[in-house]
């Protein structure tokens, strides 16, 4: 699994602890370039989580597409492995460790 694949995959844990609802958009041939990694809603608002690894940094289209959604009232949210927490804090409001959260303690390894 690819570095960026694995923060993805903690993020779409977080989510489904979270009970949202998400998917990955399709972005080849009728779809739109540049959209989040992640798409979803939860409590109501849209969200848009773009996911990075390491020192990687979103594209100008994937900024774009990130202040379109902030603009319009949605969640948009730039995450890596350093900031994951930061998921529950903008979906939720609550502030949580990764160290308090099972899903954190081992995910992925094997």
């Amino acid at each position: 699994m690819t570095p960026e694949g694995k923060v993805k995959k903690k993020v779409t844990s977080i989510l489904k602890q979270l009970g949202a609802y998400y998917f990955y958009p399709v972005t080849g041939g009728y779809g739109k370039s540049g959209v989040p990694d992640i798409v979803g809603c939860y409590d109501g608002r849209f969200f848009g989580i773009e996911c990075k690894a390491g020192k990687n940094k979103p594209t100008a289209l994937q900024e774009k597409n990130l202040t379109d959604i902030a603009a319009a009232g949605g969640i948009a949210i730039i995450i890596n492995e350093n900031n994951i927490e930061e998921v529950t804090y903008h979906l939720t409001g609550e502030t949580v460790h990764p160290d308090q959260l099972d899903l954190f303690k081992g995910h992925g390894q094997k």
